[in-house]
C-alpha cells in the first residue's frame, strides 16, 4: 500500500468531506483531532510536516480519552454522553492500523523478550520501551504492559 497522503492530509481532507456530508459526529471529531494535529505541529522543536508516527499517537491517545470518558459516562448513567463518546471513537478507529489480537500480541512479545535476553521485570522498561514503539499504533500501551508483566514474572 502507498500513502500519497499522509495522516494529516487525510484527516483534514476527511474533514471536508464531513462538512460537505452534515455528519455532526464526524465533524466534531475531526475538528478536535485537527486541532491536536496542529498543536503538536506548532509546539517548539516540531517540524512543520507531523509525522504519521505521532499523528497515530495524537489519534491513539485521543481513543483512549473518548473510551475513558464514555467509561464515566456509563458509570454515572449518562448513555447518551457514553453513546457520543463512543461514536467518536469509532470514526478516530478507522485512522489506526488494524489492532492485533492478544494471542498474535503475545507472540511477538515472547519473541521479542527472548531477542532482549529479558528474564526478570528489571528488564520491563528496556522491552517495554522497544515494544510501545514496535507495535504503536497495533495495540494498547496497557494491554502489551500486561502481557510484557506475565512474561517477565
Amino acid at each position: 500500500l502507498i500513502h500519497i497522503m499522509n495522516l494529516f492530509d487525510t484527516v483534514s481532507e476527511d474533514l471536508k468531506k464531513a462538512m460537505k456530508a452534515k455528519d455532526k459526529i464526524a465533524l466534531q471529531t475531526l475538528r478536535n483531532v485537527k486541532k491536536a494535529f496542529i498543536e503538536a505541529k506548532t509546539q517548539t522543536g516540531a517540524s512543520d510536516i507531523l509525522a504519521d508516527e505521532e499523528a497515530l499517537r495524537i489519534i491513539q491517545k485521543l481513543v483512549k480519552q473518548g473510551k475513558d470518558s464514555a467509561a464515566i459516562y456509563e458509570e454515572q448513567n449518562r448513555t447518551d454522553l457514553a453513546e457520543e463518546e463512543l461514536a467518536q471513537v469509532k470514526v478516530l478507529e478507522q485512522y489506526l492500523p488494524k489492532q492485533m489480537g492478544t494471542d498474535e500480541l503475545k507472540n511477538e512479545l515472547e519473541i521479542l523478550v527472548k531477542e532482549l535476553n529479558a528474564t526478570s521485570m528489571k528488564d520491563m522498561g528496556k522491552v517495554m520501551g522497544l515494544a510501545t514503539q514496535k507495535f504503536a499504533g497495533k495495540a494498547e500501551g496497557k494491554l502489551i504492559s500486561q502481557i510484557v508483566r506475565e512474561l517477565l514474572s
